[in-house]
């Protein structure tokens, strides 16, 4: 595992450089690395396939591996070794694979011979001891002598620039020299353009090929991953049924176990009858960790991988639905509260009885009754429409009476506990619900001033002992009790008992609905 690992590490975007070459956009030294790329797949391949027991999806991956040679010796023959950055620099196409090419790179880059010789014989025909040949960029090349030696200079040399102290000529030969030199370079750019583009053309013929080798390497290294996380941190192998369930013995989070000193790991039970966890806590008691690491340790074992756990069972999971955090949307003018409603309905619109949903404070953005009474509908939804198996994470204390009305969601909470030195979260999910919220411990430890603390305990006192006989699961009482204690419902509840709906047809079910309306509102 380690060996492929290294191996893989210094691979090139291959996929990046697919499309880029299907799209004739591919830089030079992009085609460098790609060529010492092809040159170790073939191994690459080979070893994995010796090493493993390469069978189902593996061994498909490795099958896909290898491009065709051709495609590495092309790069290998036409690319320099260290080709410039841009073809416009030269440089790119290596030596050897065009003569005309080579050719015109050695006259643009080599002239110290021909210089000399010209030099050597102009002295020996002049007789001029200190004649030179030389260049510069503004006049190209010239021949110098001394102002003293002008008088042996023959006709055939034409006067190209006087100094102070010397003069200096060009003859015929020298300026066909100098313009076959300077046009050396611009042809030699070209043919190099020229040459490359031809060279892409070829090389587009492996764009499909060369995607999907990346494909399959990108496979391959994702098995790896997960192959050494499972071993470097103790994973396990989960067993998959095809019954509903979540069955998790001392689950972790696979990122926060590793961020923290101590992880404390959880388990979880969900089946057909623990369809929703209703789990309530403090603030930073680890709500939201717990829900996480229960949909990834899910989704890792669904997509075949080992899970962090002591043991895990885990059913069919079509699809993971999440409603965690809040943004709004400024631009589209939607609030956090409305982003929030917006991604429940779709949950409920989309979930399955094998879905994973999790749910975290939903209903916090409006006033308590509003988003208790859509917290508790939204839940009641879940389970009795969707069938959802669905962890709902909440504030609002009177959500906990929900299993006391509706089969299939239990109590659980974040275990904290009071010392001298405050509250101390134990991140220990446990059965029933919490004994309290402890939101005002979590203020201070968060910096709000000690008077601020001390004048909101005095409200919440006031708070609570205003409302301790009209507690808000008033809100779910289905009737209601006029001031001398009669039931103000009790004609209509009467009315309602008398009617046979199966008898009734839609124009008449229609007529009751209006007559009851006037009768009673």
């Amino acid at each position: 595992l380690r060996a492929l690992r290294d191996a893989l590490r210094p691979l090139p975007d291959l996929e990046r450089m697919a499309t880029r070459l299907a799209l004739g956009t591919i830089r030079p030294r992009e085609l460098a690395s790609l060529r010492d790329a092809l040159g170790g797949l073939d191994a690459l391949a080979q070893a994995t396939a010796s090493a493993f027991d390469a069978r189902g999806l593996l061994a498909d991956c490795l099958g896909n591996v290898p491009v065709d040679p051709a495609l590495h010796t092309l790069l290998d023959r036409g690319i320099a070794a260290e080709p410039a950055l841009m073809v416009r620099d030269g440089g790119v196409i290596a030596p050897g694979y065009d003569t005309e090419l080579d050719e015109l790179r050695q006259l643009a880059g080599d002239n110290g011979a021909f210089l000399l010789e010209v030099e050597s014989r102009e002295r020996e025909r002049t007789g001029i001891a200190n004649l030179r040949v030389e260049y510069n960029r503004v006049h190209g090349f010239f021949i110098e002598v001394s102002r003293g030696q002008a008088d042996k200079v023959p006709d055939d040399y034409r006067r190209r620039q006087t100094l102070k102290n010397v003069e200096r000529y060009i003859t015929p030969e020298l300026k066909a020299w100098e313009d076959k030199v300077l046009s050396a370079r611009d042809r030699s750019l070209a043919r190099e353009k020229l040459l490359y583009e031809q060279l892409l053309t070829q090389a587009a013929e492996h764009a499909a090929a060369l995607a999907r080798s990346a494909a399959a390497l990108a496979r391959i290294d994702a098995l790896a991953g997960l192959a050494h996380h499972a071993r470097a941190h103790g994973w396990v192998a989960p067993e998959l049924s095809d019954d509903v369930c979540l069955d998790i013995e001392d689950g972790r989070h696979p990122v926060v176990e590793h961020s923290i000193e101590s992880f404390t790991p959880n388990d979880c039970r969900m089946s057909e009858e623990r369809r929703m966890l209703l789990i309530t806590g403090p603030n930073m008691g680890g709500k939201s960790t717990y829900m996480r690491q229960v949909a990834l340790i899910a989704l890792l074992a669904r997509t075949g991988s080992y899970v962090p756990a002591t043991r895990a069972k885990i059913g069919p999971v079509d699809r993971i639905f999440t409603r965690i955090g809040a943004a709004d949307d400024l631009a589209g003018g939607r609030s956090t509260f409305m982003m929030e409603m917006m991604e429940a309905g779709v949950i409920l619109g989309a979930a399955t009885p094998r879905s994973l949903v999790l749910m975290d404070e939903i209903g916090r953005g409006t006033s308590t009754y509003d988003g208790l009474a859509l917290a508790w509908a939204i839940a009641h939804r879940l389970l009795t429409h969707n069938r959802a198996m669905a962890l709902f994470a909440t504030h609002y204390f009177e959500m906990t009476r929900l299993p006391e009305r509706t089969h299939g969601v239990v109590n659980v909470h974040l275990a904290a506990a009071d010392t001298p030195d405050g509250v101390v979260f134990l991140h220990e999910v446990r059965p029933g619900p919490a004994s309290q919220s402890y939101g005002l411990h979590v203020a201070q430890r968060a910096g709000i001033p000690p008077v601020v603390i001390r004048h909101a305990r005095k409200e919440l006192a006031e708070l609570e002992s205003r409302n301790r006989a009209e507690s808000q699961l008033g809100l779910f009482v289905q009737q209601t009790e006029d001031e001398s204690g009669g039931d103000q419902d009790a004609p209509l509840r009467a009315a309602l008992q008398a009617l046979e709906p199966d008898s009734l047809s839609p124009r008449e079910a229609l007529e009751l609905i209006y007559q009851l309306r006037r009768d009673f509102l």
